[in-house]
């Protein structure tokens, strides 16, 4: 916590009776939660980013796609427009929002991508479509309750897990801890890849004192595969310029730092619109340890703006390369993950 903190607890304890009594008039059902009407599964957090919601996303459509006509719906953050729309190939960041735009460019042949801030006026117009998905991933839609998905996952990370944390803008909260008990699963993200049972299970515990006592909680770490260039085909020195806007880039820093010559860290905040004057620094940077033969790492996230917004002769100049990363679970806990999902979606008409 910043040193600080304890001088915005008073705000913190007006934004705590705000969100407090939102999600009162939920449960009075004053505000009204409607059912979506296609099967739906939400991943969220309590938190204000960095909890690992794309990978998440990004691993349910490897796990379900084979066997599901699958769609995921966001409200499309940063994105410059408004209203619904459907990625398609004359779409870019500016028009559906970064992390929309990076599961449509991996994943788009083999699922749909809506984006759209009225998520109960989206779920319609998706579900009137004439090749309608079986199944929807609502992409930060947690404190979304206006929309009732089917099945409910809270992601927090192993390093700054949500009870542990405080309301903003003491802490990082978007509501109260105590919001974890309408999760049906929490998925504890970012974990070392060896956590012993005894860390599990004390997570557990401190996990229990939020949700229902039948809440499972799963374990799920990152995973990191071989960069790849942005554009040309290059050769990676190993010598590394990171470039991140992220919520969090510390766990990346560590993983950069722990396997390559890490030079030099740029960091921006989380969903950073790049700029001209942002690729000049980079090329600054890069000029300066022109020696060493360096090269730009940066984030699936942020590859899909600095391609986007950098110029043609930038991106011939500097070599950049992209770090793919993905969520891993044990065997275990992927099965008890599909079970969950066949129990609270696909079973549920017949409940």
């Amino acid at each position: 916590m910043r040193w600080y903190a304890f001088l915005l607890y008073p705000f913190a304890l007006v934004y705590d009776l705000v969100t407090r009594i939102r999600n009162w008039f939920f449960e009075l059902s004053w505000l009204k939660s409607t059912s979506s009407p296609i099967p739906s599964i939400v991943i969220g957090n309590l938190s204000v980013g960095g909890t690992g919601k794309t990978p998440m996303v990004e691993f349910l459509i490897r796990l379900l796609s084979k066997e599901n006509k699958l769609a995921t719906l966001s409200r499309g953050y940063g994105r410059k427009t408004k209203g619904f729309l459907e990625a398609g190939l004359q779409v870019s960041p500016d028009d559906i929002g970064d992390e929309p735009f990076q599961i449509f460019q991996k994943y788009g042949n083999e699922i749909s991508v809506f984006v759209g801030e009225d998520r109960v006026k989206a779920l319609d117009e998706i579900a009137a479509k004439s090749n309608s998905p079986e199944l929807l991933l609502l992409d930060d839609a947690f404190q979304h309750r206006y929309v009732n998905g089917d099945l409910k996952i809270l992601l927090t990370t192993y390093q700054n897990p949500f009870f542990t944390d405080f309301l903003l803008p003491m802490g990082r909260l978007r509501e109260s801890r105590t919001g974890a008990k309408r999760a049906d699963v929490v998925i504890c993200t970012k974990c070392p890849e060896e956590l012993p049972a005894s860390d599990r299970n004390e997570f557990k515990r401190r996990v229990s004192v939020y949700c229902k006592p039948t809440t499972p909680v799963l374990f799920s770490s990152i995973s990191y595969a071989t960069p790849v260039p942005l554009v040309d085909p290059r050769v990676c020195s190993g010598k590394v310029i990171l470039l991140t806007g992220l919520a969090n880039d510390q766990p990346l820093v560590e993983y950069v730092s722990g396997r390559y010559d890490l030079l030099e860290v740029l960091s921006y905040p989380d969903h950073h619109d790049y700029t001209e004057e942002d690729f000049r620094k980079v090329r600054a940077c890069w000029k300066q340890h022109a020696s060493q033969n360096p090269v730009v790492l940066t984030t699936e996230k942020d590859a899909v703006k600095v391609k986007s917004n950098a110029s043609k002769d930038f991106l011939k100049e500097i070599p950049i390369f992209v770090l793919p990363i993905e969520m891993s679970f044990s065997s275990t806990d992927v099965l008890a993950l599909v079970q969950l999902i066949q129990q609270k979606v696909f079973e549920k008409d017949n409940s």
